[in-house]
């Protein structure tokens, strides 16, 4: 069991890893033992997580999510198959924590009457530079 926050809890069952071979340093090793880490989870038809979070996760997971709602991490950063392992689980939790924390809710605001002031006061001297700059024109 994965535990996300005090609500959302992943069972085992909904995760599906896959090991693979990953470049990089290690040896002979790199040549032997499938490290890297890809981890598949069905986010659209996970009954753990509620729908809002499903939605937020659409957003924050970006190219992670494929079409069909499956959420793909993979880690190969270890060189151990149980680090990155331990890897992929951690950025999974970290990216359906992100989801689970609502966006703050904003406050429109308006300019204030010096603000508004200090626009104006700008266009106008723009504009005075600019009628400055033009050719002299000749009155025939």
């Amino acid at each position: 069991m994965l535990e996300i926050t005090a609500n959302i809890r992943i069972p085992e069952a909904e995760l599906d890893e896959n090991f693979v071979l990953a470049g990089g340093p290690g040896g002979q090793n790199v040549n032997k033992v499938a490290t890297a880490v890809e981890l598949r989870f069905d986010a659209r038809n996970s009954p753990s997580l509620p729908a809002a979070v499903k939605n937020r996760l659409r957003a924050v997971a970006g190219r992670r999510l494929t079409a069909d709602g499956v959420l793909v991490i993979q880690a190969r950063r270890f060189r151990s198959q149980e680090r990155n392992r331990e890897d992929a689980r951690e950025r999974l939790t970290e990216l359906i924590r992100k989801a689970a924390r609502p966006a703050p809710i904003r406050k429109p605001t308006k300019p204030s009457r010096a603000a508004k002031r200090r626009r104006l006061d700008e266009k106008r001297k723009r504009s005075t530079d600019k009628r400055l700059r033009a050719p002299p024109r000749s009155d025939d």
